[in-house]
């Protein structure tokens, strides 16, 4: 594989640059002195951003971009071998690194490297984080998997040997990097159109534990049925931590919640008090990812006075349980859950706030989750009052797997729970214009383009 060094800066080319984490790699790269072009099919304010820094970019992905110039030329996993500029740095015998590869390398820049991953809870343990290290001036190089307010997007350049980022399971993609400090949020079955089964998914993050150095730090959710599997025998030291009482370094009890669902808690450590922290995003799921974090905050010698600014300033990151408005009485929440762990969270959440009926306008996002959890997609949006359900959302997949959210339907009825399958976003919008009532809950749910049903909404009832 092609290797780079800091102090040799090369010539980089991006194809696909405009995506959420590649435009940010190439932001520090360019901050680091690298020569970074790229292509992508549309220009946007990411784009922008880079071109402003000195990139050059064509919106078009044609051969010709691939000039002599190049040194090596980074991809993406939607990017096919049938690409132009990929098959023309083939045939120029360029060096290809994908993604992860290259944010692997990019981590060995960094003193200490540190990793947010898990199933469910990344982006959001990953902005709670770079809240405290910036409220505390640590001022980390941050890479996160959406926009965060606090850095105006989803990178930050920092000043210090701190790199904070969010390390995604898919594809195995964190088997590239090089963390100092790792967290494991929890293990979950997903992503099963790359990985076999559960225990193909654990075998995966224990891989991925096995890369911290022996003077490294492993964060791990000790309520996690596979804890014990991932650290055994690890070179690493070991912090757990835990909300529902299971023997850990770090646990939380007391925990509240305000009319909003957003919690307050203690923090005990060695049957002494760490601190008192609330939090500004609701739901029990945010306790565990804040424990997680001040796990990682006590790594740093922070104070609880600062770990609690921190969590004051965080208000939540794009898509998770975010309030878009209220409209005909009724209010617009919009939440990116497309797991049943993480739709059962959202609902949970959405029950401690002050409601009427709670309905969820959910997007099932690919064929091959859809079919491989049904049963448990069924239970989990069962926890609405009453359900409407959008076509899936494909993503990179075919409709080769005969399921269709038609079968949902039928299994959330079979549950008793009020469902409504209706094709397209229009019926869906026309069906809650006419049935949603003042003081309703509307929770447009899914990883797809579902959000687009509650703007609707609200432009057309405004």
């Amino acid at each position: 594989m092609y290797t780079f060094l800091p102090d040799h800066p090369a010539h980089l080319h991006f194809i696909g640059i405009g995506g959420v984490s590649m435009s940010g790699i190439a932001a520090i790269l360019l901050d680091r002195g690298f020569t970074v072009s790229g292509s992508d099919s549309h220009e946007t304010e990411m784009t922008r951003q880079l071109e402003e820094a000195g990139c050059h970019i064509v919106y078009e992905q044609t051969a010709q971009n691939i000039t002599d110039d190049i040194d090596a030329v980074v991809y993406t996993a939607a990017i096919h071998p049938q690409n132009p500029e990929y098959a023309a740095a083939v045939e120029k015998g360029l060096p290809l690194l994908s993604r992860a590869e290259l944010l692997g390398q990019l981590m060995t820049f960094y003193h200490t490297p540190i990793c947010v991953s898990g199933t469910h809870g990344k982006t959001t343990t990953t902005s709670m984080a770079a809240h405290i290290l910036m409220a505390a001036e640590l001022d980390p190089t941050i890479s996160v998997g959406g926009v965060l307010p606090l850095i105006g997007g989803n990178y930050h350049i920092g000043n210090t040997e701190t790199f904070l980022l969010e390390a995604c399971e898919y594809t195995n993609s964190f088997l590239n990097f090089f963390p100092k400090i790792a967290i494991i949020l929890d293990i979950d079955a997903d992503h099963l159109d790359f990985f076999k089964d559960l225990e193909d998914i654990r075998r995966s993050f224990r891989k991925f534990a096995e890369r911290i150095p022996e003077d490294g730090v492993l964060i791990i959710n000790a309520d996690d049925p596979a804890c014990k599997m991932i650290t055994k025998d690890l070179r690493c030291r070991i912090i757990t931590y835990s909300i529902q009482g299971v023997r850990s370094t770090y646990s939380a009890d007391l925990i509240t919640y305000d009319e909003s669902g957003n919690a307050s808690f203690r923090v005990l450590s060695g049957g002494k008090t760490i601190g008192n922290f609330s939090l500004q995003v609701p739901g029990q799921h945010n306790v565990a990812n804040a424990l997680a974090v001040v796990a990682l905050a006590q790594e740093f010698g922070l104070e609880p006075e600062l770990i609690q600014k921190g969590f004051s300033t965080f208000s939540g990151t794009n898509r998770r349980f975010e309030y878009k408005g209220t409209t005909g009485g009724f209010t617009v929440i919009d939440d990116y859950a497309h797991h049943p762990t993480e739709i059962r969270a959202t609902l949970r959440t959405a029950q401690r706030v002050p409601h009427g009926t709670i309905w969820c306008v959910f997007q099932p996002h690919t064929y091959t989750r859809t079919k491989a959890l049904l049963p448990q997609f069924a239970e989990s949006l069962s926890i609405a009052d009453r359900v409407i359900l959008a076509d899936i959302y494909a993503a990179r997949e075919l409709d080769i797997y005969g399921i269709s959210s038609k079968d949902l339907e039928h299994e959330i009825q079979k549950l008793g729970t009020e469902c409504l399958y209706l094709p397209s976003f229009k019926e869906i919008e026309m069906y809650l214009h006419e049935h949603a009532k003042p003081g309703d809950m509307v929770i447009t749910m899914g990883a797809g383009n579902i959000v687009q049903v509650g703007e609707s909404l609200l432009e057309e009832l405004s």
